[in-house]
């Protein structure tokens, strides 16, 4: 296994395609690419990001795509969106590359609850159905969707939406208790190898934003079995379940792709977007979890782009690299950053000891910057300030405001580091 793997991720920009990149871009043997037909957020951690490509409903889709896999020498795709994944478990014969989904007959139940639930009819996992409301509450969920997004708890008589509305939906028994979503592995001989249930404490737009891993009970694990047994996949997949009444668990939906919050399951030490791509290129695969559960809670993260190219940036130590008597972490980071880019880096200080003692005893090597200015207490630090494409990074308002009105470069305070940050690996 040591030529390198070239993958990508179609589209590049919501949140589970972000998991796929933070669960592959660092492993050694992975070439990472993303690609989108509309930019979103994938531009902003993608090193190997390509735009334009066109939407799936477009006729010439697939001579496109294939352009840029033969182009990239892409061995393994991984669709994150229900759709695409249904598109390309249809076309699978037709694109020069390695698909990460399931068969045909597989995604197609997947994509539609009614298939799904028609398919287990006969387990007592399976919710219950109803061709028409007959009693209440009941739950509609969309025939084609994901994460409960657009579903409705109909309470009585007057919450049943229109007719032609509901022939789009499944109406099933509303089912009160905790939900799961369980995380899982098929191996080359479609031999379920891994089961991982992690809980949903809070979810925003469908995504869990809040939750932990479960222990896994034979319950759980029989279900898997049994989904695992008449369908057929490849790598990674999940499906999500819900306590009834009784406390017993009911299946909501299966999916082929991966999960946003999978990185729950990565947290335990499985990379499971890893594993599929070993899975999908023919390798045995192994697991192996930590013996611990994990919790997650999550927010908005903020990247940024900046339309102004430096290459100098001047820094400030006290209370900018050094806050608290602590090293401050992402101005470490920002320093590495910048050793990797190729920008120089000038230590700007009118530190009031010996700075290279101070460095050392912060563990910090001199040699992260490419010069240490080290001024008097009344000098204008904008007076070494000889680069035109530089930044300014210090805590002081005034020393800022001096070097913007003297120099008219960009200045940051310690918060503005996050602009100054590149993501993309």
């Amino acid at each position: 296994m040591n030529d390198r793997i070239n993958v990508l991720v179609f589209p590049a920009g919501e949140i589970n395609s972000i998991e796929l990149h933070e669960a592959l871009s660092t492993c050694i043997n992975i070439n990472l690419f993303g690609a989108s037909s509309i930019n979103r957020h994938g531009q902003y951690v993608f090193k190997n990001y390509i735009s334009g490509l066109p939407l799936i409903t477009a006729p010439g889709f697939l001579s496109e795509l294939n352009v840029l896999l033969r182009d990239k020498n892409i061995h393994v795709v991984f669709p994150t969106h229900d759709t695409v994944a249904a598109f390309f478990a249809n076309n699978r014969e037709k694109i020069d590359a390695k698909i990460i989904v399931a068969d045909k007959a597989t995604s197609a139940i997947c994509r539609d609850k009614a298939k799904i639930y028609r398919t287990f009819a006969d387990c007592d996992f399976t919710p219950k159905v109803y061709e028409s409301i007959v009693e209440y509450p009941v739950f509609a969920k969309p025939r084609e969707g994901q994460g409960a997004v657009g579903g409705r708890l109909i309470e009585s008589p007057q919450d049943v939406p229109a007719q032609s509305e509901l022939d789009n939906y499944v109406i099933c028994e509303y089912l009160p208790g905790e939900e799961y979503t369980v995380d899982c592995l098929t191996d080359k001989n479609n031999k379920l190898v891994f089961v991982s249930p992690r809980s949903r404490k809070r979810v925003l737009g469908g995504v869990s934003v809040a939750g932990q891993t479960e222990p896994l009970t034979q319950e759980i694990q029989a279900i898997a079995e049994r989904i695992n047994g008449r369908l057929r996949f490849m790598g990674l997949w999940f499906f999500q379940i819900k306590k009834d009444a009784r406390g017993e668990w009911k299946l909501l939906e299966i999916s082929t792709r991966v999960a946003g919050s999978m990185c729950l399951t990565r947290a335990r030490g499985v990379n499971l977007p890893l594993l599929s791509v070993y899975v999908a290129m023919g390798y045995e695969v192994t697991v192996q979890a930590n013996p611990y559960q994990v919790a997650m809670d999550r927010t908005l993260i903020s990247r940024y782009k900046i339309n102004y190219e430096f290459d100098t940036v001047y820094i400030d130590f006290d209370d900018t690299l050094i806050i608290g008597d602590k090293v401050n972490l992402k101005g470490v980071w920002f320093l590495y950053q910048c050793q990797n880019l190729g920008k120089s880096v000038i230590l700007l200080t009118k530190h009031e000891k010996n700075i290279y003692e101070t460095l050392r005893r912060y563990h910090l090597d001199s040699g992260l910057f490419n010069s240490i200015l080290h001024v008097q207490p009344e000098s204008n630090k904008a007076d070494y300030i000889d680069s035109e494409k530089a930044v300014f990074v210090d805590n002081s308002y005034r020393e800022r405001e001096t070097v913007f009105k003297a120099r008219g470069v960009p200045v940051f305070d310690v918060d503005g580091l996050d602009v100054l940050l590149d993501w993309r690996v």
